[in-house]
Parts: structure tokens; C-alpha cells; sequence
């Protein structure tokens, strides 16, 4: 029989026990493929210039991304292949007592390997191929575009970066397999199933004192990364990271070393069935995986967190979008104007008459200033408050101007934008603002009744709240807060600066396109002559913020998936292996009368409690993962959903349960040999 029909015979004997690695593989291939197609997939759809330019920057990320992947799946296949060599001890030993040579069965694994890859690598390839499809979809939806052109799609350029990767990866397995059968001796792999794991009994005590120092230092690591970024001091990020790792580390090596005599003080749980049985194995194998406990618990915190905060950007700015632009556009002078804002005297209008876009291409048009008086500054109004709002906003400075607008021209900005209009009685004041972590600071303010001093006149609350409402167009809920003063009280003296909030007229929407275009060519180039104009449009927020955020979420939902299939395939492999090594004690069950049902069940608890620990953790960490992640939400207008949660809890259910589900039936199968 030559080496290429024993590698294949072998194969259809095994492929039970490579279920797992073959699993691996095919996910791995599926989602390399995927995330490396979306720029093919995106030539057949219609997206603006602004889109199709984010699309190209996510691509080149997503490229850079994906050397990173492959490293994680190749350490991952290189484990894998140690886990199938160790299951196979006693087969290589009885070829090498037959007389077969330490290199023909390299060859022979070799011939295995590369089968078991062509094979993994054509199935994830066509899967991948087919998967894609519903990822352009995704991409069209992410960036509104034109589903009229959509056809199907393959990408020859992420089909051989997958075969070119993946070859990358066995060829290193197969030098690995080499080196591995190499060092091998007959005797081990003969008897290497009958070496008792030497197992060093830790003191339960020493190991209570240890858990109550590293929960204690992993409590303040919470604490210090929950204010970490609310105080603006990012550069110990690095050190808390590093504490609270650490903690983990001697959480669960206190764990495994106690839990044992935790468990035989529970006597009715104990001896229940065979928990003490499922227990001692537990306990037994926890001591050898501390390290990898630690490191799987922190990838599935960084899954947890990744793929959260991803799909809360995601949705958070989506939503903003609909709720926010109100406007097609909002053109602003960047320097003191003069004069007194209206359509007929307005500096913007008039450099845009003169450069052939004149007013009867808008439709609404509200034309305002914004005043500021040196010294009326955040500073001088929030005081000591001030610090609250800095920590949930890192942008906002001690010397930044109060932005002032009169109570006549913030009627004419509610009625277009469909905000609460207001009237001042007298010396008089509100505050209008949607960014909520500024916006509670200033409700304080006004609850005490805090005045401001404007041009001379003392001005009191007009509300003992601000109003939830804006004077732009923005993209994110970031504006902190305009005030809001009585017409009569803004003197001509004050530095002014003008805003205008603008509709296009009515017209189709390729005419409004060419509009735009238009309006923002004669911008730039007025810009170009220092007229100082700055613009922004529905279109172009629009566009900014649906990009990030598709760009963040497939970023984070790329390297988050990979770390959830990693971390599950290593439990995966660690339990399967240790139900080969323990086939003798389930035997030894079984004729002391122990039924399969309640073998099964001892199995599935013991797998069970592998995959639930780590994931524990995980999540209890991600609580405080979410709460830091939070900061940077919220300054871009973002914040943690229900649907985000859900999202996240389904991705993790479906792959870490399929593993699961996958590694128990394998177990289940392999003790029964």
C-alpha cells in the first residue's frame, strides 16, 4: 500500500476525530474569504464617492487585519495538529514497530495534512463564496447603496490571498509535524496513554489568601479603568490592562487549586451521582490550564467587548443620523462678521450669489449669528463644574467662549427644525443642548438658579432644565450647549459670527445631487481665496458617519470572531484530549454498573463547566469593558443598546455553543472506544 493511500485510509478512519480541526478550518477559511471580498463585492454596487472612498480605506485595513488573523489561525492549526499527533501516539508506534521509517511517516502525515487542507480549504472557499453574497448585502445597507446592480459576485483576488495564506500555514504545520514525529520514541508512543499526569496538590488556605488579594486587585483595576478615561489620563490604560490580566491569572489558579475542598465541604452536592467524579476531573485538569484559562478569558473579553461596542456605534449612529439631519445644509463663517444677519444682508449668500448659486436654490433658509463675549467663558460659568463635564467630554476647554444667540433667531431655528420654541420674560436666559453627559452638569446649574452676566445685564434661568434641542447640523448629539438671550442684549461691539441652516428647493433627487455638487465646488474654491466659509451636508454626515461605523463594525466583527473561534476551538481540543487520556476511567465506570446515561451526563457537566468558566469571567470583565467603552461612545454621539447586547450574545451563542455542542458529541463518541 504506498503512503498516499495509507494517509487517506487513515483519514476516513480518523474523520471523527478531526471533526473539530476540520471544523476549525472551514470556519476560518469562511471568514477570511469574506471580510477579504468586501472590495469586489462593492464594484458591483452603487454608492457615492464619499462611500466608495471609505470602502477603499475599510479594505486596506481589513488587508492589514488579515495578516493578523492568519497568524491566530495558524497558531491555531499548529495546536490542532499537536492535539491529533497525541491522540495518534499508539498508531505511529505500531508503524515503527512494523518497520516503517521515522520518514516515510513524515511523507505519510504530510500526505495527510495536505489533503485534510485541499479538502477544508475548497469547502470554506465555496461556503465562503456563497456567504459572501449576504455580506454585500450587509454593505449595501450599511452605505445605502443602489441594490438595482447587485449580481453575484466572486472575487478571485480574496480566493487566492485564502489559498495563498492557508498554503502559508501548512506548510509551517507540515515543518511542525516533521520535527514532532522526529523526536518521538517508540516507548512513549506505545505507553504514553499509561503515564499518570503528575498532579502537585496546592494548599487550600494559601490558595483562599491568594483569590482574596487578586479579586481585590482585580476590583481596583475595575475602578481605576472605569475613571481611567473620564479623568483623561489614557497612559496608564497600558499598566491596568496589565493588572487586571494578571489578577485573572491568580483568580483561576486560586480557583483550581480550592475548588476541590470547596466542593467536598458540599457533601449532598458531592456525592451526588457522579459529581465527585466530574469534579476531581475538573479540579485536575483546571491546575494544568491556568495559563490557557487566562488567555482564553481574555480573548473572549476582547470578543465580548469588540463586537458590543461595534454594533452599538453601528446602530447609535445610524439612528443619529435620521434624528439629527434635519437640514440639507449648514454653511458657517469662520470669522467676525458685521452687520446684521438676514437674507438680504448676509455675507455667505452673497459670496455664493456672486459665484452663480443664488438663494432661489434653497428652499428654508434661516440665516443667524453667534455671538461670544470675551470672558464669558465655560470656565467662568460651570466653575468647579467644570471638572464633571471633563470627565465625560475630554474636547471641552476652560478658555472655550459661551456660544449666545438671540431669542428671536432660536424661534426661526425650532420651527425648522421642529424643536421647542421658547420666550424669555425679562432678564432671562435658557440652555440648548443634546450631548447628555454636558447637558446634566448644566441642569445642576440651572437647578440652582446660576445667572450669567451678558454685555452688563444679569440674566437668570428661564428653566430649571436645558432644552433638548440643537442650533446646527451635526452628525453625533455633541452639541454641549448654546445659550439663548433676549434680542436686546447682544451688543454690536461683540464678536459675531454667521451660521445659516438651509433646505435645497424642491427637485429630484439627481437634481439636489448636482446641487450639492455644485454648491460644494464654488465652497472650496471660495475657501481657496481665504473667504473662510465652511460647510457641512446632509449627504456628507451622512456618508461620514454610516462609513465609520460600517468600517468599525467589520473591523471589530472580523478580529471578534476570530478570538471567539479561537478560544472555543483550544477548549475544544484541551477537552477532546482529555477524554482520549480518560477513556480508561469512563471504562472502569461502567463495570462497576454506571449506566451511559449517567456517564453522558458527567461528560457533558465536565465540558460544560470548561467552557462556562472562562466565559464567566469574560463577562463579568466585560461589564466594566462595556463602562469604558461607554466614554468613547458617548462622545460620538453613541451609547449601549439592548440591541447590541443581543446581537453580541446571539454571535457568541452560535459559534462557542456550536463548539460546545461539536465537542461533546466528539467526547461522547471517543469515550465509548
Amino acid at each position: 500500500m504506498t503512503l498516499s493511500k495509507l494517509a487517506i485510509k487513515n483519514i476516513r478512519k480518523s474523520i471523527k476525530d478531526y471533526s473539530i480541526y476540520f471544523f476549525t478550518l472551514v470556519i476560518g477559511v469562511i471568514i477570511f474569504y469574506v471580510f477579504n471580498a468586501i472590495e469586489s463585492q462593492t464594484i458591483a454596487l452603487s454608492v457615492s464617492r464619499r462611500s466608495y472612498e471609505t470602502i477603499e480605506l475599510m479594505n486596506q485595513f481589513l488587508s492589514t487585519v488579515s495578516i493578523f488573523v492568519a497568524i491566530v489561525l495558524g497558531g491555531l492549526i499548529i495546536y490542532a495538529s499537536r492535539f491529533l499527533i497525541k491522540r495518534r501516539n499508539k498508531e505511529f508506534g505500531v508503524y515503527l514497530t512494523l518497520g516503517m521509517s521515522k520518514r516515510k511517516m513524515s511523507v505519510m502525515l504530510f500526505f495527510e495534512t495536505l489533503l485534510i487542507g485541499a479538502i477544508s480549504l475548497g469547502i470554506g472557499l465555496v461556503l465562503g463564496v456563497a456567504v459572501s453574497q449576504l455580506m454585500s448585502v450587509m454593505v449595501a445597507n450599511s452605505f445605502e447603496a443602489d441594490m438595482t446592480r447587485f449580481t453575484f459576485v466572486f472575487s478571485p483576488k480574496a480566493a487566492v490571498k485564502s489559498c495563498i495564506y492557508f498554503g502559508i500555514m501548512y506548510v509551517v504545520v507540515i515543518i511542525f509535524n516533521t520535527i514532532s514525529v522526529g523526536k518521538c520514541k517508540l516507548i512513549d508512543l506505545l505507553h504514553g496513554d499509561k503515564k499518570s499526569e503528575r498532579m502537585s496538590l496546592k494548599n487550600p488556605v494559601l490558595c483562599a489568601v491568594i483569590f482574596l488579594i487578586a479579586a481585590a486587585i482585580l476590583g481596583f483595576a475595575y475602578y481605576r479603568m472605569i475613571h481611567i478615561l473620564k479623568m483623561n489620563n489614557v497612559n496608564q490604560v497600558g499598566f491596568v490592562l496589565l493588572m487586571g490580566a494578571v489578577s485573572t491569572f491568580f483568580i483561576f489558579w486560586s480557583l483550581s487549586g480550592m475548588m476541590l475542598t470547596l466542593f467536598r465541604g458540599m457533601k449532598g452536592v458531592f456525592f451526588k451521582k457522579l459529581n465527585s467524579f466530574t469534579l476531581r476531573q475538573f479540579s485536575y485538569k483546571a491546575n494544568t490550564m491556568v495559563v490557557s484559562m487566562t488567555v482564553i478569558c481574555l480573548m473572549l473579553l476582547l470578543t465580548i467587548v469588540l463586537l458590543g461596542t461595534a454594533f452599538s456605534l453601528s446602530r447609535s449612529l445610524n439612528g443619529n443620523i435620521k434624528n439629527l439631519l434635519k437640514t440639507d445644509v449648514y454653511l458657517y463663517k469662520g470669522i467676525d462678521v458685521s452687520g446684521e444677519a438676514t437674507e438680504e444682508n448676509s455675507e455667505i449668500l452673497a459670496d455664493l450669489a456672486e459665484n452663480g448659486f443664488g438663494k432661489e436654490n434653497f428652499s428654508d433658509i434661516v440665516d443667524y449669528y453667534v455671538y461670544c463675549e470675551e470672558g464669558l467663558t465655560e470656565k467662568a460659568y460651570c466653575g468647579d463644574y467644570l471638572e464633571e463635564i471633563k470627565k465625560n467630554y475630554l474636547f471641552i476647554r476652560d478658555e472655550n467662549l459661551l456660544m449666545l444667540i438671540k431669542e428671536s433667531d432660536y424661534n426661526e431655528i425650532a420651527k425648522l427644525l421642529g424643536q421647542k420654541e421658547i420666550d424669555l420674560e425679562g432678564e432671562e436666559y435658557a440652555i440648548v443642548g443634546n450631548f447628555q453627559p454636558a447637558i446634566d452638569v448644566r441642569n445642576k446649574l440651572l437647578s440652582e438658579k446660576k445667572s450669567i452676566i451678558v454685555n452688563g445685564h444679569e440674566l437668570s434661568p428661564k428653566y430649571d432644565k436645558c432644552i433638548v434641542g440643537m442650533v446646527s447640523m451635526i452628525g453625533t448629539p455633541s452639541e454641549e450647549g448654546a445659550y439663548i438671550v433676549p434680542d436686546d442684549v447682544l451688543g454690536e461691539d461683540m464678536r459675531v459670527y454667521e451660521r445659516i441652516l438651509a433646505n435645497y428647493r424642491e427637485a429630484t433627487d439627481t437634481e439636489k445631487a448636482a446641487m450639492e455638487e455644485k454648491l460644494i465646488t464654488i465652497l472650496d474654491a471660495l475657501w481657496d481665496r481665504d473667504a473662510s466659509i465652511t460647510y457641512k451636508t446632509r449627504e456628507e454626515i451622512k456618508d461620514a458617519s454610516t462609513g465609520l461605523a460600517s468600517m468599525v463594525t467589520f473591523i471589530s466583527m472580523y478580529v471578534g470572531i476570530i478570538f471567539l473561534i479561537a478560544s472555543a476551538a483550544v477548549l475544544s481540543l484541551k477537552e477532546l484530549s482529555e477524554s482520549a487520556d480518560n477513556i480508561k476511567r469512563y471504562n472502569v465506570l461502567r463495570r462497576i454498573g454506571t449506566d451511559e446515561k449517567m456517564i453522558n451526563g458527567a461528560l457533558f457537566k465536565q465540558i460544560g463547566m470548561f467552557f462556562i468558566f472562562p466565559m464567566l469571567l469574560a463577562c463579568i470583565h466585560s461589564v466594566v469593558g462595556f463602562k469604558t467603552a461607554s466614554v468613547i461612545l458617548e462622545s460620538m454621539g453613541a451609547k449601549q443598546t439592548v440591541y447590541s447586547l443581543m446581537s453580541t450574545a446571539s454571535v457568541i451563542l452560535v459559534v462557542y455553543g456550536g463548539y460546545f455542542v461539536l465537542t461533546y458529541f466528539t467526547s461522547k463518541r471517543i469515550i465509548k472506544g
